[in-house]
């Protein structure tokens, strides 16, 4: 029984890291109408020169987002990818993550960073991020910052970032396949209105006290984040 659920396992991981990948991929660098997480950061920056209002306003709109509207997801360049899990939770976590890398965007970290990048997908657990962590055996705790991150290697990054796909999965999984690249979802069906809305002010929270603003010199903070 144990090596049956090992195999099961390993198969249900490789689906959740493909899913993230994916993703990141539309979140970060956006696809056809749905504009990139630097493209939304800029706009948001040319409303409100101060860095933290504008971040306000990210959250405001992509609040309003995930609460009453949806977003033509379809698009070429996107690899085909079928995933157990209901269109409109792909869409309002696509959206969450955009404004996730946002934010970091605007707080001057470079999104297209291993460590970043799995911070963004960290974000969308919350209070759960650690355990993701400790299920790819990374020996950080429940208390995560952005340079503990940077010194794991390459590797157990990918492990985190599969952990997070699979929780994913395990929580919205459904029966039948959808195509994420394909798919045009409307946010609010499935989930609803007021999930969606509730989830990503955990999601704001949590991702505004990872990413803390970058000093001058540039290095990160260390800041812990529960």
């Amino acid at each position: 029984m144990a090596a049956k659920n090992k195999k099961m396992s390993d198969g249900d991981g490789s689906r959740a890291l493909e899913l993230v990948e994916n993703l990141l991929a539309r979140a970060v660098h956006g696809a056809g109408p749905y504009k990139s997480a630097a493209a939304v950061a800029d706009e948001a920056l040319r409303t409100h020169s101060d860095p933290e209002r504008a971040i306000q306003r990210l959250y405001s709109s992509h609040r309003r987002l995930v609460g009453v509207t949806g977003f033509a997801s379809g698009s070429a360049g996107l690899i085909a990818m079928p995933v157990t899990i209901p269109a409109d939770v792909l869409t309002f976590y696509v959206t969450a993550a955009r404004m996730v890398a946002a934010i970091a965007h605007i707080r001057g970290y470079d999104v297209d960073s291993e460590e970043v990048r799995t911070g963004i997908l960290l974000s969308l657990l919350g209070a759960g991020a650690g355990a993701a962590v400790g299920q790819a055996g990374a020996k950080i705790g429940n208390k995560i910052v952005i340079a503990q991150l940077g010194r794991l290697p390459g590797s157990v990054l990918t492990k985190i970032n599969q952990a997070v796909g699979f929780r994913l999965v395990t929580k919205f999984g459904a029966k039948g396949v959808i195509n994420l690249a394909k798919v045009v979802p409307v946010v609010g069906g499935g989930v609803g209105a007021g999930v969606n809305v509730g989830t990503l002010k955990g999601i704001y929270a949590y991702s505004n006290r990872l990413f803390v603003p970058l000093p001058e010199d540039g290095d990160v903070r260390v800041v812990e984040v529960d």
